[in-house]
């Protein structure tokens, strides 16, 4: 049995963008943890800016760390 190795709230991008739309988004946020599929745990992601979501197989994301604000020294 496999387990989900992002949980909910973690940034990920998709590893390939070949064959999507120029206005998929490129970020997304993990909101629900899915069955395993093809031996794959599943998850629905959300992109709050261009209000999209999707639903992605583990193998095909990856975390995206976001880079925080620069602090004023």
């Amino acid at each position: 049995m496999s387990v989900h190795r992002f949980p909910i709230g973690q940034s990920v991008r998709l590893k390939s963008r070949q064959g999507l739309s120029p206005r998929a988004a490129d970020t997304y946020r993990i909101i629900a943890l899915l069955p395993v599929r093809d031996n794959s745990p599943q998850y629905r992601m959300r992109n709050d800016e261009v209000s999209q979501e999707r639903v992605s197989q583990e193998r095909d994301i990856e975390a995206y760390d976001i880079a925080p604000d620069i602090a004023a020294e």
